[in-house]
């Protein structure tokens, strides 16, 4: 028998992933059989979740509390030289590890207390067993999310650099062959 705190925490987890911005393309449905593989995980204010560079293993969704992403330069370059940005629930971080052998392009900390749910890639190779159409939409979504921050990023160098620099860099990383 479900307690009404049971009860509340379901209610929460599933308030996180329905108003996901990046799973809206997903059904209900797909949605509650995403959220049945994450796994809830706290972390107290000032606890790293994971480090700049570390390998990808999952997106993680704020239930609750906030959370600093923080890019910091190479440390040849200026090490002062970083962003950050704060985000809280309903927010996703970390998307680009699923589906993809990337590493992590920031480090991720807690402002406060937090509760996330993490859905990691033995979690995705589930879902892809259990219901292939729900894995399919889910990394197009992660991949829509990715050409979408592309997009932006490649706008951004034009508008700073020239065309042929900010080109090149995309041209020599796909035509290298020792990539």
């Amino acid at each position: 028998m479900f307690k009404k705190s049971d009860f509340n925490k379901i209610k929460k987890q599933g308030s996180i992933v329905f108003n996901s911005n990046m799973l809206k393309s997903l059904t209900p449905i797909e949605r509650y059989e995403l959220l049945q593989l994450c796994h809830r995980r706290k972390y107290k204010e000032g606890e790293f979740i994971y480090y700049q560079n570390d390998p990808g293993t999952g997106i993680y969704f704020i239930e609750e509390g906030h959370v600093r992403l923080t890019v910091t330069s190479a440390v040849d370059q200026n090490p002062d030289d970083k962003y950050m940005k704060d985000i809280q629930a309903p927010s996703e971080f970390g998307s680009m590890s699923i589906g993809y052998d990337i590493r992590r392009f920031s480090s991720a900390h807690c402002l406060s207390d937090c509760t996330l749910l993490g859905f990691f890639k033995p979690d995705f190779e589930t879902l892809k067993k259990r219901h292939p159409e729900t894995a399919v939409k889910f990394l197009e979504a992660v991949s829509t999310q990715a050409m979408k921050q592309f997009e932006l990023a490649m706008k951004k160098l034009t508008e700073s650099l020239d065309v042929k620099t900010a080109y090149s860099i995309i041209f020599e990383s796909q035509y290298d062959s020792s990539n």
